[in-house]
Formats: structure tokens, C-alpha cells, sequence
């Protein structure tokens, strides 16, 4: 076999893999983000649907697009020059997709906490009212 074939190997590989990974993981984290944005949008269940489609879409195209950027170049003359050339594709991708599960999951903390706190009742002061009481007359000072 000679790096042509090889390389054409290593292609193929990587995109059946590629591909897989990257659906697997966008219905993993589509179905748990989906639970995550009722949660959050409790008032309105088409909106939590919504931004977590959009959410999977921009996942695939990032991901998608990534991938084949990476599918370009590589270098195998033999068999272990293809492996290493495909672990190495496969490892790039991975770290992305971490990434973009690490930054899927900063934004959904983050809204997350800017409904909370919404929601959250005004701070009271110390005596449990929201303003402070109404200042008492002064006493008259006797001399």
C-alpha cells in the first residue's frame, strides 16, 4: 500500500469518527440542555425548545466546521506515520469538542444565574422591611 492509500485510510476514519462524535455529543448535550433550559425558562417552555436548537445548530456547525479544517494535510508513508496522523486529527477534535461543551456549559450557567436572580426577592435590611422605617419624632429636648 503506498501514502496515498494510506492517507485516503486515515480520511475516511476520521470522518466516519468525526461525524459520529460530534452527533453523539450534540444529542447528549441537547437532551440534558433541553432539562437545564425548562429550568430556566420555566415561563415559557417554547423559548427553553428554542434557544436549545440553536444552541445544538451553532454546536454542529462549530464542530462540523472544525472538522474539516482538520481533515486537510497529514503525512503517511506507512501505516504508523497514518495512525499517528489520525490520533492526532481525532485529539485536535476532541479537545474542541470539550471546549465547546465547557463553553455550552459556562452559557448555561450563566443564564442560568441572571434568572435566578430575577427572580430573587429584593434584599431586606437588617429590621425585614425593604426600606428603611420611617424615622420616630424627636423628643423634645427639655433644659
Amino acid at each position: 500500500m503506498d501514502s496515498v492509500d494510506h492517507l485516503s485510510v486515515v480520511y475516511t476514519l476520521y470522518a466516519i469518527i468525526s461525524v459520529g462524535l460530534t452527533i453523539w455529543l450534540a444529542r447528549t448535550l441537547g437532551k440534558s440542555g433541553r432539562a437545564f433550559l425548562e429550568d430556566v425558562f420555566a415561563d415559557n417552555p417554547t423559548l427553553a425548545d428554542a434557544v436549545n436548537r440553536l444552541l445544538v445548530v451553532g454546536f454542529y456547525l462549530v464542530n462540523f466546521g472544525y472538522a474539516c479544517l482538520l481533515l486537510t494535510g497529514g503525512y503517511a508513508p506507512d501505516l504508523r506515520s497514518a495512525i499517528e496522523t489520525l490520533a492526532q486529527k481525532l485529539g485536535w477534535l476532541l479537545l474542541s469538542l470539550a471546549f465547546m461543551h465547557f463553553m455550552n456549559m459556562f452559557v448555561f450557567h450563566r443564564i442560568r444565574r441572571r434568572a435566578r436572580r430575577a427572580a430573587d426577592a429584593p434584599p431586606l435590611y437588617p429590621h425585614g422591611f425593604v426600606a428603611p422605617p420611617p424615622m420616630a419624632p424627636h423628643a423634645p429636648v427639655h433644659g
